[in-house]
């Protein structure tokens, strides 16, 4: 008799951001990628289905190579996601594998998911991998897409995790990101902003809210969450915008658990 899952979600893609997976400094936390891995690891031995979307690769160049300030220029940047990208992913071959679960890497664009053919190549793959029973570590193909890196259109891959949660049909989209989601203001600045726990529907009062310059909630890549989150729940996804230094967030927010 086949044991009935205490999991609301089955496929689930999970975007781990930058700020969370540095803990706020300028290298990759192992502690904080260590703790995502092994809630990534459980899900996958319940059987669920799941797909990394992972940030950190130009953090992981600058820490690489030493850099102690910001190299501006967009092929500098380029160069730091080249260095970093097989830093990121040793990252996560290593703590996986201690789980013995083993990972693939995907580097997509914009452009591989506008086109038919790449669109439906980047599917089956990722549909394949999921009968394999292996974990796929998603990023943005930094080294030759630039507008992800000028944070013009991707910002720091939400809108890339939630293409790719529409690619695979997802259940569920985890923004996971070091605030707890979307504030009427910015919590560091302004001790009395309010969480908003559910928007049913981004109307003129949320995007108010977000071009309000004065309130800062733009700032730290928010807007870019809420684009991803009206993209993908446009196909039926159900989106959360969580605090990824919570405890044991990845399996609450699984279970249905409001965080």
């Amino acid at each position: 008799m086949k044991k009935e899952s205490s999991f609301l979600y089955h496929r689930i893609v999970a975007k781990f951001g930058t700020g969370l997976l540095t803990a706020g400094t300028g290298h990759l936390s192992h502690e904080v990628i260590s703790r995502l891995v092994a809630q990534v690891a459980q899900l996958h031995s319940e059987g669920l289905e799941l797909v990394v979307v992972s940030s950190g690769a130009i953090a992981a160049g600058r820490s690489k190579l030493g850099l102690t300030r910001k190299i501006r220029g967009i092929p500098y940047k380029q160069v730091l996601a080249s260095v970093g990208q097989s830093r990121l992913m040793q990252t996560y071959e290593q703590l996986f594998s201690q789980h013995d679960i083993t990972v693939a890497q995907a580097l997509l664009t914009k452009t591989d998911l506008s086109d038919r053919a790449g669109y439906l190549n980047a599917r089956n793959t990722l549909l394949a991998l999921f009968e394999l029973r292996v974990i796929c570590i998603v990023n943005e193909n930094d080294v030759v897409a630039v507008d992800e890196i000028q944070e013009a259109k991707f910002g720091d891959n939400d809108n890339l995790s939630a293409m790719v949660a529409n690619l695979i049909d997802a259940d569920l989209l985890l923004l996971l990101t070091d605030i707890g989601g979307l504030y009427t203001a910015d919590p560091y600045i302004y001790p009395n902003a309010r969480l908003i726990p559910q928007v049913e529907r981004t109307g003129a009062d949320i995007e108010c809210l977000l071009a309000d310059s004065h309130t800062g909630v733009g700032t730290g890549g928010m807007i870019t969450k809420v684009e991803a989150a009206r993209l993908a729940t446009a196909s039926g996804v159900t989106v959360v915008i969580a605090d990824g230094r919570e405890k044991d967030v990845i399996l609450r927010l699984a279970r249905g658990e409001a965080v």
